[in-house]
């Protein structure tokens, strides 16, 4: 499912909530603006919590100290995020308007509060070499299963050339995933595959990607786009890189 939603009077836009909009993504996920001096105190009774900065001028105040973070745009530098397991607290302060994600779900782990600056985080490049570069595109982790095994949680970014295809070939996996779009310019659009269901993705759209159903992206020429991608472990079935290719595009990695 694709959609593009609007920021509410809390300039809040909810992307997934468990028990509630596309609750089988097992993730309450929502995009946040705070404005200049406003602040957001995050302390979960139940579930882990990670916050990633898209664009802005913000504090982190954790564990009786404060990180700051700028950040212009995901195409101009690197991401910030914090992480942090229940009944932790985290004080987000805006010294700019700035634009978060915060993506949350169950986890009765306790493993503290993590903060990840630009310096801690890797952008690896691939497919530059394949199909005469058409899927060249970079991959920035945050977190996954194996720098973070007590997580329930996956968070990344993925910096997608104009023109090019991205989460190719088209695979699948068991696991629930959540990509929510940005673009360079706001009049930006692209495509995302859900199985044999596509749709035109823009600035600020979501696509919910169903378990098992395959899922590829394309920009459309003159248009970097940028898409965090969020990924939910299934219990006894975490997330490790699980690719199932589509069989009958196989061949492609055959070449």
């Amino acid at each position: 499912m694709y959609e593009r939603p609007q920021f509410n009077e809390q300039n809040e836009k909810t992307l997934c909530q468990m028990g509630g909009k596309n609750a089988d993504m097992l993730m309450d996920i929502k995009v946040k603006i705070l404005k200049k001096g406003e602040s957001l105190t995050l302390c979960e009774k139940d579930n882990e919590t990670a916050v990633l900065l898209m664009q802005g001028d913000v504090d982190f105040s954790f564990d009786g100290k404060t990180e700051n973070a700028k950040r212009r745009s995901p195409f101009l530098d690197k991401a910030t995020a914090i992480h942090f397991s229940k009944n932790n607290e985290v004080t987000l302060k805006a010294n700019e308007d700035s634009r978060l994600v915060i993506q949350q779900t169950d986890n009765k782990n306790d493993f503290g509060i993590h903060f990840y600056t630009p310096d801690d985080l890797m952008i690896q490049h691939f497919g530059a070499d394949q199909w005469d570069g058409t899927a060249d595109r970079q991959v920035l982790t945050v977190f996954d299963y194996e720098s973070a095994p007590y997580s329930n949680l996956v968070l990344g970014e993925v910096f997608h050339k104009p023109g090019c295809w991205t989460s190719y070939p088209p695979h699948y996996h068991p696991q629930p995933e959540v990509y929510y779009y940005e673009f360079e310019k706001p009049q930006g659009f692209g495509v995302g595959f859900n199985g044999d269901d596509c749709y035109k993705v823009e600035d600020g759209g979501c696509l919910c990607i169903t378990p098992m159903h395959t899922h590829q992206q394309a920009a459309a020429p003159g248009y970097k786009m940028c898409y965090v991608w969020m990924i939910r472990h299934l219990d006894g079935d975490p997330w490790r890189k699980t690719r199932i290719d589509a069989p009958e595009h196989k061949w492609l990695l055959e070449e």
